[in-house]
C-alpha cells in the first residue's frame, strides 16, 4: 500500500512509471512531475483504465474512496468510463437545454426588427429578474408554480408591470422552444397562468395631466424654463405634436421634411409597429428650426448629454415638469390627453384625433396606406392646434374658430 510520504518522495524519470496501491489503484508518475491517480479494472474481458484525478488535488484517501465507488459499478456490470462519459454528455445536454440558453436563442431570433433601445430593455429584464429565478433550470422541467414564484417575487418589490412583462416574455421563450424543437419541452406552462390569478389587481391610473384651464400657465412656464434649451424645446415639440415620449426622444433628423411640414416616424419606433405621419404646424416648424441650430449636426434631435449616440433619458421631460412645479400633476404623456380633450371639445372628427394619437391598430397589409389616412384634415387639425396653443399661451381667453376639417 502507498503512503503519503512515499507519494511525495516519488521523483519523475525519463519514462513514466506506476506505483501500485491496492485493489487496482495506481499512481502514474509522468516525466513532467505530474502524479495521476488511475483505477485499473476489467470489463467484458478487457483491461481498462479510469482516471481519478491528480495528486495532491485528490488525496490518497480521496483516491481510495473513488476507487471503491467505481469498483461497485464494475461489480454491478457497468463500465465506469462509459458511465462517466454518459454523465458528462448529460451535463453538456443539460446546459444546452436550460431556460437561459434557450431564452438567449429566442432573444437573438426576436430582436431583429425591434427597436434597439426596447430590445436592450427586454434583455436587461431577463438577466435581472428571470434568469436568476429559472435560468439554470432545464426548460422542459419548469412548471407553472415556478413561474408564479418568480413573478410574485418581482411583484413583492413593487414592480407589478415588470412582473407581468417577465411572465409574458417567459411564455414567448417557451413558444419558441416548442416551435423550434429545442430544449426538449413540449408544452408552455405560462399558458396555465393569468396575471390576474396570481398578482394583486391594481386600479388603472391615468397619466397625470393638467386641466385645460391650467394650460396657459403651463405653456408660459415652459417658455420661461431655465434648464437646457434642448429640454425646453423637447417639451414644446411634445405639446405641439402630442406624440408619445419614446417617439419624441428617439426622433432623428432624417425623419423630418420641414419644407413639407411633415414628420414620418418609422414603424420600428411606433407602439403599434406601423408608420405614422405627424403633420407639423408653423409653431412646430419654428421649434425645429431653432433646435437645428443646436443639434442639427447630429443624427438625433435630442441626444443624451453624455452619449450623443443615445437619446436623452425618458425621465428628462418628467423631471423638467417636476421642477416647474407640476410633480404628480403633469407628465409628458399628459399632453396627449389634453390635446384629445381640447380637439374633441372643438368638434374635430374622432377618427382623425385617434389616428393622430396613433391609437388605431392597423394590419400589415394596409399599414403603408393607412398611416397617411386623412392626412389633409389632420394637417388642418394640427395647424389649428398650434394656433390654439400659441393663443392660450398669450392669455387669449377666446378660443380660435376651428378650421374646416
Amino acid at each position: 500500500m502507498l503512503t503519503v510520504t512515499a507519494i511525495q518522495k516519488a521523483k519523475p524519470t525519463d519514462k513514466q512509471y506506476r506505483m501500485a496501491d491496492e485493489r487496482g489503484l495506481v499512481l502514474l508518475v509522468r516525466p513532467n512531475g505530474a502524479k495521476l491517480w488511475q483505477l485499473r479494472y476489467r470489463h467484458d474481458g478487457k483491461e481498462k483504465t479510469a482516471s481519478l484525478g491528480q495528486f495532491p488535488d485528490v488525496s490518497l484517501s480521496d483516491a481510495r474512496t473513488k476507487r471503491d465507488e467505481l469498483r461497485k459499478l464494475v461489480a454491478a456490470g457497468s463500465d465506469p468510463v462509459a458511465v462517466k462519459r454518459t454523465e458528462r454528455q448529460a451535463k453538456v445536454l443539460a446546459s444546452e437545454n436550460t431556460f437561459e440558453t434557450v431564452a438567449r436563442q429566442w432573444y437573438e431570433h426576436w430582436k431583429g426588427p425591434k427597436n434597439p433601445r426596447h430590445a436592450g430593455y427586454v434583455l436587461a429584464r431577463l438577466e435581472a429578474d428571470v434568469f436568476p429565478a429559472i435560468g439554470s433550470r432545464p426548460i422542459a422541467e419548469i412548471l407553472a408554480p415556478e413561474l408564479v414564484a418568480m413573478v410574485k417575487a418581482i411583484e413583492k418589490r413593487g414592480a407589478l408591470d415588470i412582473a407581468k412583462r417577465c411572465l409574458q416574455m417567459s411564455g414567448q421563450v417557451f413558444r419558441y422552444a416548442i416551435a423550434h424543437g429545442v430544449g426538449g419541452t413540449t408544452r408552455n406552462p405560462a399558458t396555465d397562468i393569468k396575471p390576474t390569478d396570481v398578482l394583486t389587481p391594481r386600479t388603472k391610473e391615468n397619466y397625470a395631466r393638467v386641466d385645460v384651464r391650467e394650460l396657459p400657465l403651463l405653456l408660459r412656464k415652459i417658455e420661461a424654463y431655465q434648464g437646457t434649451p434642448t429640454t425646453r424645446l423637447a417639451i414644446k415639440l411634445m405639446a405641439l405634436t402630442f406624440v408619445r415620449t419614446g417617439e419624441l426622444i428617439g426622433a432623428r433628423w432624417a425623419e423630418f421634411d420641414l419644407d413639407a411640414s411633415r414628420w414620418d416616424i418609422p414603424a420600428s419606433r411606433m407602439k403599434m409597429k406601423t408608420p405614422h405621419v405627424v403633420p407639423l404646424s408653423a409653431q412646430a416648424i419654428d421649434v425645429l428650426r431653432t433646435l437645428q441650430t443646436i443639434t442639427g449636426g447630429r443624427a438625433l434631435l435630442f441626444p443624451g448629454e453624455r452619449d450623443h449616440a443615445k437619446p436623452m433619458s425618458n425621465n428628462t421631460i418628467l423631471g423638467a415638469l417636476d421642477r416647474m412645479g407640476y410633480k404628480g400633476k403633469m407628465t409628458g404623456h399628459g399632453f396627449r390627453g389634453v390635446a384629445s380633450t381640447v380637439l374633441h371639445e372643438h368638434g374635430f372628427t374622432h377618427d382623425h384625433i385617434e389616428l393622430q394619437l396613433a391609437h388605431m391598430e392597423r394590419n400589415e397589409v394596409s399599414a403603408a396606406y393607412n398611416h397617411a389616412l386623412y392626412l389633409e384634415p389632420r394637417a388642418k387639425m394640427m395647424t389649428w392646434w398650434g394656433n390654439y396653443l400659441e393663443s392660450v399661451a398669450k392669455g387669449n381667453v377666446l378660443p380660435l374658430r376651428k378650421l374646416v376639417a
